[in-house]
């Protein structure tokens, strides 16, 4: 039987294994999926299965920088609940993920799966998980992680453990790399500039305001310049700096940094869970509220 990717992408889920230990069991199994699976677990190698099925969209971000300052990392580990992403395992085991992107030179989560944990002699990043997941019974999983090596002046910002923010800046003073990744946070920017929008996006928002304008029975030239009002309204609500700046809403970013005579390359924003629908937390406008009082 031909062992194809999607079934390798089902034993992974099922699993949690990696994506060659998941392939060798398949053709070990003949391509059965159940046999395959009771061989890991009496390998060890699927000692979390019955757990990797469950949703897992509660966890932590973790920031850390290496020691000349020069790269920064942001990783993203999630767990069930918000109890066990407050247990004192599960977040060693997240520093210990964070330290070992640091360390290695991973270039995505399954790379980081098969590298040396941090702090755990004789352990993988996957087996370490395995454990965890035995140890706390909870389905547990390295999501995702980001390598940030600014050409600028780094700025980090942590919003609890829900909501982490790097971004890379030019000029300006002390404060601003932080006070951007603040606002960063909060207010969810998708890039710094309408030249990073996707023309797929601008294309699919065109049109919906298109079809919305339509309705209003107006001619075709005044429903025009509705839809580029609206496009432009639009640009400012995703862009970092069309946005208000959320310790000072009277002037935009680009306005703060014009004035700071400074410049955004890049950022990265990541917030627990997003994307992945199981409840509903605003906590946008909780980091949005500390900023103004900050």
């Amino acid at each position: 039987m031909q062992i194809t990717a999607s079934l390798v992408k089902e034993l992974r889920d099922r699993t949690g294994a990696g994506m060659m230990d998941c392939k060798k069991a398949l053709q070990e199994a003949g391509g059965d999926i159940d046999a395959a699976i009771e061989n890991m677990r009496k390998a060890g190698t699927a000692k979390a299965a019955k757990k990797a099925g469950r949703l897992a969209a509660e966890g932590v971000i973790v920031i850390r920088a290496g020691e000349t300052g020069a790269e920064t990392v942001m990783v993203e580990v999630n767990c069930e609940t918000d109890f066990v992403a407050k247990d004192e395992n599960f977040t060693r085991f997240a520093d210990g993920v964070a330290a070992t992107v640091l360390a290695s030179g991973a270039e995505d989560v399954e790379d980081l799966q098969g590298q040396p944990m941090a702090g755990m002699d004789g352990l993988t990043v996957e087996e370490a998980r395995q454990q965890l997941v035995a140890k706390i019974g909870e389905n547990t999983s390295v999501r995702r992680f980001v390598r940030f090596l600014p050409a600028g002046t780094p700025g980090s910002y942590l919003h609890g453990v829900r909501i982490g923010v790097l971004v890379d800046v030019d000029g300006g003073d002390a404060d601003l790399p932080r006070d951007l990744a603040m606002h960063i946070a909060a207010s969810r920017p998708v890039c710094v500039d309408e030249s990073g929008v996707a023309q797929e996006l601008l294309d699919k928002e065109k049109e919906i305001f298109a079809a919305q304008a339509a309705e209003s029975g107006k001619p075709p030239e005044i429903i025009e310049k509705m839809v580029a009002g609206r496009l432009q309204k639009y640009l400012k609500e995703i862009t970092l700096v069309g946005q208000p700046f959320v310790k000072d809403p009277d002037k935009t970013v680009g306005q703060l940094l014009k004035e700071k005579g400074a410049k955004v390359n890049g950022f990265v924003r990541y917030e627990v869970g997003e994307g992945i629908e199981k409840k509903e937390d605003n906590f946008a406008e909780e980091v949005m509220a500390q900023a103004k009082g900050g």
